[in-house]
């Protein structure tokens, strides 16, 4: 070797060295770009300075793609039976070193323990995939349904919900487990899904773009470089278990008063309506009583009592006048009954 070819070997070593040590960022260099490296060396012969020699190298940067589709929260979606728009929030991120289109589709477990625990053991309906378009972090009227990310720049992400209903008949503690699966795919145009990307094969072409598939997570089942990357979250119900429960005593009648009544022509009868909600679930709403009176009864005025309690099985006499009788048919809302609770209708009739 020559003192100038050893000089220019010198000056190469310490540029690679100088690339080498440049900062390192999550998608790093774009995709295509050009990197040159030109390296100048001066000299004299005798005391007489010399032309300088130049000597430059230049490659292309490799496409690095790499995302990831991850689980926005720790903790399941709560949601009662019939319920529609449950959500489940997803962030997708591209970490690749291009822009790419992700291909979306959702799924559901067939048993097996979920995300956060339990067994899968319903399906919601109706799933379909948005997007916030709206950047207003949540879920909204102002979202676009899709089924795949356009254009996803590199270091960018898009947030994403798996919307769905429940189905009715479901009980407190039912789970319900969806995955939502991304696939790299071209960003050949705006507006319409790419194919699938698939990893350059045999060694490094030079002046040309390689595409390297980099996405390595192994964690619930995924398999590492092969450009598909998937998360799980679930729906667990919280249900209202009510239970309804109809008595009647003999308050008072004609001969015997208050002592030891007998359900005679002009006896006063008291009827409780009990409503319990079991423990564990979600307290129920909204709860409308409608009671049609025997014809052979008619409704003691002011007598109907709502919201009252039970101590065992016997109805307390703490309600709050409410409801109200028409056409032989005694109507009432009862306030929400908590899980663990009862909130009773009272009302009194006369025997004809």
């Amino acid at each position: 070797m020559t003192r100038t070819q050893r000089l220019l070997a010198s000056a190469s070593v310490l540029a690679a060295a100088s690339i080498t040590a440049s900062p390192a960022f999550a998608a790093g260099t774009t995709s295509g770009t050009t990197i040159t490296n030109t390296v100048t060396l001066t000299y004299n012969v005798g005391t007489v300075a010399q032309t300088p020699v130049n000597a430059s190298d230049s490659f292309l940067v490799d496409r690095k793609v790499s995302f990831t589709v991850s689980e926005v929260g720790s903790a399941t979606t709560s949601v009662s039976p019939g319920e529609t728009n449950v959500v489940t929030t997803f962030q997708v991120t591209n970490s690749s070193n291009a822009t790419i289109d992700v291909a979306l589709a959702a799924g559901q477990l067939s048993g097996g323990t979920t995300t956060h625990g339990g067994t899968d053991d319903f399906d919601v309906t109706g799933v379909k995939i948005y997007t916030d378009s709206n950047n207003s972090g949540g879920f909204d009227a102002g979202d676009t349904q899709i089924t795949y990310l356009d254009q996803l720049a590199a270091d960018s992400s898009k947030t994403v919900y798996i919307v769905a209903a429940v189905p009715q008949g479901r009980s407190t503690g039912d789970v319900a487990g969806v995955k939502l699966t991304g696939t790299a795919s071209e960003a050949t145009a705006a507006g319409s899904l790419g194919a699938t990307i698939t990893a350059s094969s045999g060694a490094n072409v030079a002046n040309q773009v390689d595409t390297v598939l980099a996405e390595a997570n192994t964690a619930n089942g995924n398999t590492a470089y092969d450009g598909i990357d998937f998360a799980f979250d679930d729906y667990t119900v919280l249900a209202a278990a009510l239970t309804v429960t109809k008595t009647s005593r003999v308050v008072s009648d004609p001969v015997n008063g208050a002592t030891n009544p007998k359900a005679i022509p002009g006896a006063t009868v008291e009827y409780c309506i009990a409503v319990a909600n079991g423990s564990g679930g979600a307290a129920a709403t909204n709860i409308q009583v409608s009671d049609t009176l025997p014809a052979q009864t008619q409704i003691v005025a002011g007598s109907i009592k709502v919201d009252g309690t039970v101590t065992g099985s016997t109805c307390n006499s703490d309600g709050t006048a409410g409801g109200s009788e028409s056409g032989g048919v005694v109507t009432a809302s009862l306030s929400n009954v908590a899980a663990g609770s009862t909130r009773t209708l009272v009302f009194r009739v006369t025997v004809n």
